[in-house]
């Protein structure tokens, strides 16, 4: 490595460890600050969210920047020196152009929100919340402003979790899904509906926690790396590759949250523990995107821990920790009351069949705040209305309606669409897997999970962000994106479950 590489690795290293400096403020506020402590965190975050934007657009940064571009310009383009400056192009591209200023009160502004969202979720209390709102949503109708000329005023919010991808493309793919989820879940409805009163009583949160360690232990979260702790809405944060933390959350009357949302943050986890050490406090020490990154963990969540193979190996040792309520349960039942299809008001417990749509709803929303068609007060109404629409449900109270989700709270508006760009990487990785490992069926039926991590390893996790979201994609499966996979695993599981 040349003396110029040598010192843009060593600043942007600074860099990284301001960024996990924040994550570990932000993540010690969802799960031990006391809530007095709002106030004092908010300006901690401030200071350190302007200094690491400072050093990024700093004219020390810039200069060695243009010398590391033009001793990139010789290398092979995917080495990791030249992928660093193609990152760091995009970055730099991005971040000169927001004032620290709005940085900083970005952070204070949604540190605040953040604790008043807990309040008002707690309490159902939506008109607590909505000043905050107020002004996370004029932030970042602001901070879109930076970017004139745009095709969309979404599009610069997009970038920020998925480069490249403009409101259009994700409108376009929306369209594509909607209508055949909507049929689908129409038709599930017209059949005898399955039993989940199995997975609705009471478990024990303890052994609840304990089964969900082991479990995620043996798929690959690698526990001398990372830990679980409990938080309002689970998340996954990393303070480097060797320090990546999950938490979640319980309920004692129903077994499927707590287990699931632990699958679901190990994938992300198990992804962010697999980048190649080698490009530890780098720009490209992380994932290379959202959708990549919910790709992992809707895979782990979903497509092995929803499935018959998986459970074959595992509700044997589920029913030895709850023998009272599942000894005398079948595992088709189990399997079926874990898949059941029906609207419901929770994003983050809802099914595979109905999921995008609550996903459509919160992109709709999102894009008429941005445009201005809508405002804060206004937010739970329409909230509600496109619940009618979209899943037959209006929620009772605001807690289990538009105060469910954090994002809002956090300042990630332009997220959500993620998820389902997630959902439609997860089953092309898939398809592309189980055509190398022909016998992955067989592996995860007896608990091997070797060869899937292997896999995933090499195709996705060591790369970080030295590849694009369609890079990692194109070359795992050889194709682009594509809706396809995802609506015909989704017709063939539930095609199944329901004799459609």
């Amino acid at each position: 490595m040349t003396v110029v590489f040598e010192r843009l690795r060593a600043l942007l290293g600074e860099i990284h460890d301001l960024e996990r400096m924040q994550y570990l403020l932000e993540w010690d506020a969802r799960t031990y600050m006391p809530d007095g402590g709002a106030e004092g965190r908010a300006m901690q975050l401030s200071t350190v969210t302007r200094l690491m934007h400072e050093k990024l657009v700093s004219e020390e940064l810039g200069e060695i920047f243009e010398q590391a571009e033009a001793a990139a310009a010789g290398l092979e383009p995917d080495s990791d020196e030249a992928r660093i400056v193609m990152r760091l192009t995009h970055k730099l591209a991005q971040k000169r152009r927001v004032p620290a200023e709005w940085v900083a009160e970005k952070s204070r502004t949604t540190a605040l929100a953040h604790q008043a969202w807990r309040k008002a979720r707690a309490e159902a209390d939506f008109p607590y919340f909505e000043p905050h709102l107020e002004k996370v949503v004029a932030l970042y109708r602001q901070y879109s402003e930076f970017f004139q000329p745009y095709d969309h005023v979404y599009d610069p919010l997009l970038d920020e979790y998925e480069i490249g991808m403009k409101t259009a493309k994700v409108r376009e793919v929306f369209e594509t899904l909607r209508p055949r989820q909507i049929e689908l879940v129409r038709a599930i409805g017209e059949r005898e509906q399955v039993d989940d009163s199995a997975i609705h009583q009471p478990f024990d949160e303890g052994k609840q926690w304990e089964f969900g360690l082991m479990v995620i232990e043996q798929l690959g979260y690698d526990f001398t790396r990372g830990r679980q702790d409990k938080s309002t809405h689970p998340f996954t944060t990393d303070f480097g590759i060797d320090d990546v933390r999950i938490t979640t959350r319980v309920d004692p009357h129903f077994f499927n949250p707590a287990f699931f949302a632990t699958l679901h943050e190990a994938g992300h986890a198990i992804y962010d523990q697999g980048i190649d050490p080698s490009l530890q406090r780098t720009l490209v020490a992380e994932g290379t995107s959202l959708g990549i990154h919910e790709s992992q963990s809707r895979m782990y969540e979903n497509l092995i821990g929803r499935s018959r193979p998986f459970w074959r190996h595992y509700y044997p040792k589920l029913q030895a920790v709850f023998p009272q309520q599942l000894g005398e349960v079948p595992l088709e039942t189990f399997y079926r009351a874990i898949n059941k299809v029906v609207p419901s008001y929770i994003r983050v417990e809802a099914d595979e069949a109905t999921y995008n749509l609550h996903i459509m709803l919160r992109f709709e929303l999102e894009l008429a705040l941005m445009e201005g068609d809508l405002q804060v007060a206004d937010l739970p109404a329409a909230w509600n209305e496109k619940m009618q629409a979209y899943l037959g449900l209006t929620p009772p109270n605001d807690a289990q309606g538009v105060l469910q989700d954090i994002h809002w709270s956090e300042g990630y508006i332009g997220y959500f669409s993620t998820y389902t760009l997630g959902n439609l990487i997860a089953c092309q990785l898939w398809q592309a897997m189980a055509a190398a490992i022909p016998d992955l069926t067989e592996q995860i039926e007896q608990g091997q999970f070797e060869g899937t991590l292997e896999w995933l390893r090499h195709n996705v996790h060591r790369h970080g962000a030295k590849l694009l979201p369609g890079e990692i994609v194109e070359r795992a499966t050889g194709s682009e994106l594509s809706a396809e996979p995802y609506l015909a695993y989704l017709q063939t599981k539930f095609g199944e479950i329901y004799s459609l």
